[in-house]
């Protein structure tokens, strides 16, 4: 296998990991020769060494109008670093088994929420009093003023408001998971289009340099040519 050895470590790295100082972009250049100003102009590193100063790059100009990281802005770095997804480190998407009273919380969150529950309550609630007040004439099993009804209605509200609770702050979690979520994806694509710019004025400065050196070149050239047409 073909190696190389770096020039920043001096440590040896296959050749696929080969890094030239004239394609990295000139902010992380300038990094990289504060922190070893012994290199010379066309050095090489190493991939990995390449992504430790993305990194600590990155993690400076977030300092700088963040103050202290937290641990949502370090991933977003790994992940911007690493060349990885966002989606890859999210547990939101994460199918987990769901227990049986989840599994019935949800149910009820679902049944209590919905026209049917209110349409079939209205149905007993009405079919109840009809029954009590005039078909039993006001003497059955719950006549007026109904306080076996209002002993169930207060029950079924006493049971059922904890477990639509109970649903609502797994689904509370979920959401702010998302936000977690949409706040890391805004940020690296933030970095990223910051970065990206200043890959393209890297290149423009690049491409630049190197049509004013063709230019010198050009005129040498002509200048050559017009002293040989000269001596002619």
């Amino acid at each position: 296998m073909k190696t190389f050895q770096s020039d920043l470590s001096q440590k040896t790295f296959p050749i696929e990991e080969k890094v030239f100082s004239a394609t990295i972009r000139h902010s992380l250049n300038l990094l990289i020769r504060t922190d070893h100003p012994e290199l010379a102009e066309n050095f090489v590193i190493s991939i990995e060494e390449l992504n430790y100063y993305r990194e600590k790059y990155i993690t400076e100009k977030l300092e700088q109008q963040l103050g202290e990281l937290s641990e949502l802005e370090k991933t977003v770095i790994q992940t911007m670093t690493n060349q990885t997804s966002i989606n890859k480190k999210s547990n939101v998407d994460k199918h987990t088994p769901l227990t049986r009273g989840q599994k019935l919380a949800d149910k009820v969150a679902s049944f209590g929420g919905s026209w049917t529950f209110i349409s079939s309550f209205g149905v007993f609630l009405v079919i109840w009093i009809i029954c009590n007040f005039y078909f039993l004439s006001n003497r059955g099993f719950d006549p007026y003023p109904f306080i076996l009804l209002n002993l169930i209605l207060s029950c079924i509200a006493a049971l059922q408001a904890p477990i639509i609770m109970m649903s609502q702050n797994r689904q509370e979690e979920k959401d702010r998971e998302r936000a977690k979520m949409d706040y890391m994806i805004n940020l690296k694509s933030e970095l990223e289009i910051r970065t990206l710019h200043e890959k393209i004025d890297h290149l423009i400065l690049h491409q630049q340099k190197n049509l004013l050196d063709l230019q010198v070149e050009q005129i040498e050239l002509l200048e050559n040519i017009s002293l040989r047409v000269q001596k002619k």
